[in-house]
C-alpha cells in the first residue's frame, strides 16, 4: 500500500503538473474575455476532484499497472513456461501466449477506455443514431488487439519497427482514398483516443517487460513502440468496419431490388 506521505508528494506533483492549463484559461477567461467564469464554484469543485482523481491514477499505475504488465510479459516468456532455450535462437512459435494475452489485454483496456467511450457516444449523437457506438468501441477495441499482438511479435522476432509501421499507414492512405468521407476523420481520431489513460500504461508495461524477457531484446529498442500499433490498426480497423456495412447495405439493396424485380 502506498503510504500518505507519498500520496501527498503525487498530489502537490499534479497539481505543479496541471497549473499550466489553469493559468492558460485564467488568462484567456480574465484578460481576453474579461469575464469571470460562470459556476465558479462549481468549476473549483470540478479542478479539486480531477487533480485529486490523477493523483491516485498516478499511484495505482506506480503500484499496480505497470508491474502487472511486466510481471504478466516475464512469467509468458521464462524458460521453463516457453521452452526457448535462452542460448539458442529464439523461436517465435514459442511465445502463442503472449501474442494471445496481448491481444486479450488490448481488446479489454480499449473497451474500458473512458476517452474512447467519450468520442463513441458522440459520434453517436451527431450522427442521428446512425452510427452505434458500441460497434465503434468494439472495431477500434478489435483494432487494438491485432495492432499490440503484432506489435508483440515484432518485439520478438526483432524486425525493424519503421516497415510495420509504414506497411500499417500505406493500408490506411489506400483505405481513405476509398472509404466514405463521413468517416475518415472519425476513424482517425479513434486511433489517438485509444492510447490513452487506460491503454498506454498497460501497454507500454508489457512491452517493456517483454524486451527485458527475451533473449538478445533491448527494453530501450525493442521495448517501445506497441503504442503505434495501437495507433494505425484502429484506424485500419474502423475504416474497415464502414466499409464493410456500406459493402452489406448494398448488397442488401441489390437483393431487395432483386426480390422487387421478380414479382
Amino acid at each position: 500500500m502506498p503510504s500518505l506521505e507519498h500520496l501527498i508528494g503525487t498530489f502537490f506533483d499534479t497539481v505543479w503538473d496541471v497549473m499550466p492549463i489553469v493559468v492558460i484559461l485564467l488568462f484567456f477567461q480574465v484578460v481576453v474575455i474579461r469575464r469571470l467564469p460562470s459556476h465558479l464554484k462549481r468549476l473549483l469543485t470540478g479542478f479539486v476532484l480531477v487533480v485529486v482523481g490523477l493523483a491516485f491514477f498516478l499511484v495505482g499505475l506506480e503500484q499496480a499497472l505497470f508491474p502487472l504488465g511486466e510481471t504478466m510479459a516475464r512469467q509468458l516468456t521464462a524458460a521453463d513456461f516457453t521452452g526457448q532455450d535462452p542460448t539458442a535462437e529464439v523461436d517465435w512459435t514459442r511465445y502463442i501466449w503472449v501474442y494471445a494475452f496481448a491481444a486479450a489485454i488490448g481488446f479489454a483496456t480499449t473497451v474500458a477506455e473512458p476517452a474512447l467511450i467519450a468520442v463513441s457516444l458522440k459520434a453517436q449523437a451527431v450522427s442521428g443514431q446512425a452510427l452505434n457506438a458500441w460497434g465503434l468501441r468494439l472495431a477500434v477495441a478489435f483494432g487494438v488487439a491485432v495492432g499490440v499482438s503484432l506489435g508483440t511479435l515484432r518485439i520478438v522476432t526483432g524486425t525493424p519497427l519503421p516497415y510495420y509501421i509504414m506497411a500499417g499507414y500505406l493500408i490506411v492512405i489506400v483505405q481513405t482514398w476509398r472509404a466514405n468521407r463521413s468517416i475518415v476523420p472519425l476513424a482517425y481520431d479513434s486511433g489517438g483516443v485509444t492510447t490513452s489513460t487506460v491503454t498506454v500504461p498497460v501497454v507500454t508495461a508489457l512491452g517493456l517487460g517483454l524486451a527485458e524477457s527475451v533473449p538478445g531484446r533491448s527494453p530501450l529498442i525493442d521495448g517501445f513502440g506497441l503504442i503505434a500499433f495501437a495507433s494505425v490498426c484502429p484506424i485500419m480497423a474502423v475504416l474497415g468496419y464502414q466499409q464493410f456495412t456500406d459493402w452489406r447495405r448494398s448488397r442488401l439493396k441489390k437483393h431487395q431490388q432483386g426480390d422487387k424485380t421478380c414479382n
